[in-house]
């Protein structure tokens, strides 16, 4: 899931700026995990605002933000409201696609998006994924060299860990310690010899697209 933070309220405000009008969506799926966008967060949100000063014309929670075809009866209902601006309680990506559905209505993000992880437990999430394009997930044990290592070497630990853990955050155990235990205990200690090529930075090249309109499954 993707994980997000609030901005701080300060940050809101000013970037709302001397609009009168609002309007205040959130998101029913990551955001709302989160706790960072669901009902009670706009809620929350809608009374910061109206204690601005401002008047909140609408609030919605869309199922999820990201999912262009998904909010465009949410946009309508907030274009018909006419507020002067949108604060977007998601990730980044739901507030690109909300402004791309709202066109002539500045949307202002209300949320720090963070990472794609995990939930660790409740209120703790934990960085999985890198999504770099180019997963090695089978070769080491299913721990992610470019995540859980602070220098994303994808063949073998550095000599800078001391005791297990890693030189660049000592809380963190080194990700290349992990991955040899997990061969280990999986009989795969062999997969350790293999010689994985660096990243190719042109399997990350951004904006990335992908269009399997048309190809048989």
């Amino acid at each position: 899931m993707i994980i997000t933070q609030k901005k701080p309220l300060e940050e809101v405000l000013a970037m709302v700026g001397d609009a009168k009008t609002v309007a205040v969506i959130g998101c029913g799926l990551c955001a709302s995990t989160c706790q960072t966008g669901g009902a009670p967060e706009v809620e929350a949100m809608k009374q910061t605002l109206e204690e601005a000063g401002k008047t909140v014309v609408l609030t919605d929670v869309a199922d999820a933000c990201c999912m262009k075809l998904g909010v465009r009866a949410k946009c309508k209902a907030i274009s018909a409201a006419a507020p002067e601006c949108i604060v977007c309680m998601s990730c980044g990506d739901g507030v690109q696609t909300i402004a791309k559905n709202c066109t002539g209505i500045p949307v202002y993000p209300a949320n720090n998006t963070m990472f794609l992880g995990e939930v660790a437990r409740v209120g703790i999430w934990e960085e999985a994924c890198k999504m770099c394009g180019d997963c090695v997930l089978g070769t080491t044990g299913g721990i992610c060299p470019i995540t859980q290592c602070a220098k994303s070497l994808v063949n073998g630990p550095c000599g800078g860990q001391k005791n297990g853990k890693c030189e660049v955050n000592p809380e963190n155990d080194c990700a290349w310690i992990q991955i040899y235990k997990r061969l280990e205990q999986l009989g795969q200690l062999d997969k350790l010899s293999m010689t994985r090529p660096d990243k190719g930075y042109e399997k990350v090249a951004y904006p990335r697209t992908i269009n399997q309109r048309g190809k048989k499954a």
